[in-house]
């Protein structure tokens, strides 16, 4: 079994696989396959792992043909539902099992399909089902849905997909967002994000598309170029207490979103991730404030250039787009 280590200097965990690859390894460069050998399309069932959940057309059995959108195991997972945590220390160090889930979330049968509205209402619709049933797990403390499309973003896979990642620990970048939220609640007596979402809507310039639920908007201090984020206009902590008028405009908003990206930029690799609350019913007393101080929200980041080593030894990012004029650009799409 693979194991997670605490670097106890930044208190983030790593996770190291039990089969370390050799140097010659690094150097293989492996060709996408073509749409004749994708084994998430549709007629190859029986060569993916069983299905956890689909949504199928009537009639259609389980791991066949038929389905509309299907969650499987991911192929090579980095953390494994079997098994405890069996936390541990070696000397000062920490370590534990990789317990969690890997799941992919295979967006349609067809190969060249991406953004169309039905299917991410079906997409969207499986993000909220499957955290809601992994969040019952009491070893699991972090439930990761995101989505890397393009090599350049870290995708293994053209075919439509996006996948999740539960984790017996919290991520630090998650921690930060969660104590960045907690502080200003503390001081403010109001949600960070709420009051993001009426500064942006007040000023205009950065703002994007707006709908009933949603706004999507470049942030005021990207992280990269066209970077931007949607957020629920109705306070929520939970992605996964989304309700049905929401599904719809959310998958509105994506679709939207992710097409405007594609048509100004040429279709970029981009990532996106849903940011959303803790499990809390491991430590249901210890987030007292978090229904009030947190808000889930999606963070879409196009990877247009390369990360320097400025960038990755400070922290600090250099954009060479503004955020109002990304916004603007986008907004004209």
């Amino acid at each position: 079994m693979h194991e997670l280590r605490k670097d106890p200097l930044m208190n983030r965990w790593i996770a190291v696989m039990s089969d370390s690859m050799p140097p010659g390894e690094y150097h293989l460069q492996e060709e996408e396959a073509k749409e004749s050998e994708c084994i998430l399309c549709s007629g190859r069932e029986k060569e993916t792992p069983p299905e956890i959940t689909a949504i199928r057309g009537n009639g259609s059995n389980p791991n066949e043909p038929g389905w509309l959108a299907r969650v499987i195991p991911s192929f090579k997972p980095i953390l494994h539902v079997e098994g405890d945590l069996g936390r541990r220390g070696v000397g000062m160090y920490d370590r534990m099992n990789s317990i969690g889930a890997n799941e992919i979330i295979i967006e349609t049968p067809e190969h060249n399909k991406s953004t169309e509205f039905e299917r991410m209402i079906r997409v969207v619709s499986l993000y909220k089902e499957r955290i809601a049933d992994l969040e019952k797990d009491l070893r699991l403390r972090y439930i990761l849905i995101y989505k890397n499309s393009g090599r350049e973003a870290g995708a293994v896979y053209s075919h439509p997909h996006s996948q999740l990642i539960a984790t017996p620990i919290i991520p630090r970048r998650i921690k930060e967002e969660l104590d960045g939220a907690k502080q200003y609640y503390s001081y403010k007596e109001r949600c960070i994000f709420c009051d993001i979402i009426r500064e942006e809507l007040r000023y205009g310039q950065r703002v994007i598309f707006e709908t009933k639920k949603f706004i999507a908007f470049c942030p005021y201090a990207q992280r990269s170029s066209f970077e931007f984020r949607i957020i629920p206009k109705r306070h929520s902590c939970a992605f996964q207490e989304i309700n049905s008028e929401e599904i719809e405009d959310l998958a509105l908003m994506l679709s939207a979103m992710l097409k405007k990206l594609g048509a100004i930029l040429k279709n970029p690799p981009y990532n996106y991730v849903i940011h959303t609350a803790p499990n809390m019913i491991p430590r249901r007393d210890h987030w007292h404030t978090l229904g009030e101080d947190f808000h889930w929200h999606i963070e879409v980041m196009p990877r247009l250039t390369r990360v320097s080593g400025f960038e990755w030894g400070s922290g600090f990012y250099v954009i060479t787009t503004s955020p109002e004029d990304a916004a603007k650009y986008l907004r004209e799409a």
